[in-house]
C-alpha cells in the first residue's frame, strides 16, 4: 500500500540544466525549447520535470518580520556586490521589486517586504499560511520567466531572480541591459551557477544569502536568521545514515537532487545518505541502474503540479526494475513542495517537514 505522506509539522510556516529546462518549457503538452535552437526532445512529454508545487502547508507558526525602518546610517550606505560575477550597487533601498521565483517572493515577504513588491512571476506553488495575508494582493505578470517587454512596462528597480538564466535575451532581459536601463539585478546568490556557486551549499550559506538581501533593503534580518537557526538545532536527524533517492523527475532518465546543492543539504540535515552525492551538481540525469543498484531506503518525491508526486510513484511502478525496488515496494516516499526544494527561507521547513516523514513512517 502506498503511503505518501502528506502532512506538515504544525509549526512550519538551487540550476544547471534542470534550472534551463524548467525556464524554457510550459506544460506537459508542450514542446521543450533549448537556449537558441529549435524544438528539442530531451525527454518525452509526459515526463517532464516538475515545476510548481501543489502542495500548501496545512499550518505554520508565524516568525515576526523586521523592521522595514532603516536607521539613518544604514540608509545612507552604498551596498555594493558582486553576484554570480555579476557587480550591482545599491544606493538606497529599492521600491519597486518584480520576484521571478517562489524562493524570491517568499523572502521578501519574511522580511517584511511584501510592499515592496510590484509583480511576481514563476511562482512554484503557494504561499505558505505565514504569509498569505501579505500575499494576497501581489500581482503574477507571467507563469513563467517574464518577457523583458512586460518587465519593462512596471518601471521596476529591482528584477529579484532565483534562478540565474532569467536573465537572458529571451527572458527577463539581459543584467547589463537591465543595469543600463537604470534597474537593479539580483540572483539569489545561492543559485549562481556562472560564478560565486558555493562550492558545497551549507545552511551558512542559505542564512547569509538572507542577510545580503537584507542588506540591499536595509533592514535587520537578526529575528529571522535567529528563529530559523534554532527550527534548525532542533531538527532530529533521525534518517540514521540510511540511503535517499532526491527524485525530482524524468521518466527515461531521471533527474535527481545530487551532491553539492539544497538537495545534499536537505538529506544531510536530516541523517539520509543521498545515492547521487558524488554527482559533482546540485540537480543531475542519473541513470535508473544506478538506482536500482542503490535500492535506496527511502525516495524523496518532488511534488509539482505538472508532475506530482502521485505521477512520479506512477512512473516507478510501471517500470518493471524500480518497481522491484525496496522504497516502493514499502511505499517508502517523503514529499517535498518543489516551492520549498530550492535554497531560501523555506530550507528549514523542509528539513523539519522531511524529518517528521521519517518518523511517521518508522513509526
Amino acid at each position: 500500500m502506498r503511503s505518501v505522506w502528506r502532512g506538515w509539522p504544525a509549526h512550519v510556516g538551487a540550476v544547471g540544466l534542470l534550472e534551463t529546462l524548467f525556464t524554457y518549457f510550459g506544460a506537459l503538452d508542450v514542446e521543450i525549447r533549448g537556449f537558441s535552437e529549435g524544438p528539442m526532445s530531451v525527454f518525452s512529454r509526459a515526463a517532464l520535470v516538475a515545476g510548481v508545487s501543489i502542495l500548501a502547508l496545512s499550518g505554520c507558526t508565524a516568525t515576526t518580520s523586521p523592521s522595514t525602518t532603516p536607521s539613518p546610517d544604514a540608509a545612507a550606505k552604498t551596498v555594493a556586490l558582486s553576484n554570480c560575477g555579476f557587480d550591482v550597487s545599491f544606493d538606497a533601498a529599492p521600491e519597486r521589486v518584480i520576484t521571478i521565483k517562489s524562493s524570491t517572493t517568499e523572502l521578501l515577504l519574511a522580511l517584511g517586504l511584501g510592499d515592496r513588491i510590484i509583480g511576481t512571476a514563476f511562482q512554484d506553488g503557494p504561499v505558505p499560511d505565514v504569509w498569505a495575508s501579505e500575499a494576497s494582493g501581489l500581482t503574477s505578470i507571467a507563469e513563467r520567466v517574464p518577457s523583458e517587454e512586460a518587465v519593462l512596462d512596471l518601471e521596476p528597480d529591482l528584477v529579484f531572480a532565483g534562478w540565474e538564466s532569467t536573465f537572458s535575451a529571451d527572458g527577463a532581459g539581459e543584467r547589463a541591459e537591465l543595469n543600463s536601463l537604470g534597474i537593479n539585478t539580483f540572483v539569489a546568490p545561492s543559485a549562481c551557477q556562472s560564478a560565486e556557486q558555493p562550492a558545497q551549499l551549507s545552511f551558512d550559506n542559505v542564512f547569509s544569502d538572507i542577510e545580503t538581501v537584507a542588506s540591499i533593503f536595509r533592514v535587520d534580518a537578526s529575528d529571522l536568521v535567529t528563529d530559523q537557526r534554532d527550527r534548525l538545532a532542533a531538527i532530529e536527524a533521525n534518517g540514521d545514515a540510511r540511503t535517499a533517492l532526491w527524485f525530482s523527475s524524468g521518466s527515461d532518465t531521471p533527474f535527481v537532487g545530487a551532491g553539492i546543492g539544497a538537495p545534499q543539504l536537505l538529506l544531510d540535515t536530516v541523517g539520509l545518505t543521498n545515492i547521487a552525492a558524488d554527482v559533482n551538481a546540485t540537480w543531475a540525469p542519473y541513470n535508473w541502474e544506478a538506482v536500482v543498484d542503490a535500492d535506496p531506503d527511502f525516495i524523496v518525491l518532488v511534488d509539482a503540479a505538472w508532475n506530482s508526486a502521485d505521477k512520479k510513484i506512477a512512473v516507478l511502478e510501471a517500470n518493471p526494475a524500480t518497481a522491484n525496488l525496496s522504497a516502493v515496494k514499502a511505499g517508502r516516499y517523503l514529499v517535498v513542495p518543489f516551492a520549498a526544494s530550492e535554497a531560501g527561507v523555506r530550507s528549514v521547513e523542509a528539513a523539519e517537514s522531511l524529518s517528521a516523514q521519517i518518523a511517521e513512517l518508522d513509526g
